[in-house]
């Protein structure tokens, strides 16, 4: 939220003129959900597309979803599961880059189901 301002303004690319454009718009994530960054927003020209904090959840929860992991963060989690990966006692980067490969074959081995 800080830095919002330093970030629009150092922007790479020049924004064409108002008249000539259409709206443009801007997609923020729930970090930036305050008033000054709505209101930098708006003084900037920009139509704001914004999360509000707590919206998603009250709509999963009405529509009767439960909790849910992201497949990157599941994953990441299974991967921790093996030590040599987490601590990372390998130092050649082969030999690590063999465990992942190696604990990815035993995830999925466990997956199928093909355990007997």
């Amino acid at each position: 939220m800080k830095l919002a301002e330093a970030t629009l303004d150092a922007l790479m690319l020049q924004r064409p003129p108002p008249a000539q454009q259409s709206p443009q718009r801007l997609c923020l994530d729930k970090g930036y959900d305050f008033e000054e960054v709505c209101a930098l927003a708006t003084d900037l020209g920009f139509t704001l597309h914004l999360r509000r904090r707590g919206e998603e959840p009250r709509k999963m929860r009405d529509q009767g979803h439960r909790a849910r992991r992201w497949v990157v963060e599941r994953t990441h989690s299974w991967l921790n599961r093996f030590r040599g990966l987490l601590v990372r006692w390998t130092k050649k980067a082969d030999n690590y880059l063999a465990l992942v490969h190696l604990a990815c074959g035993i995830i999925t081995w466990r997956a199928t189901g093909l355990l007997g």
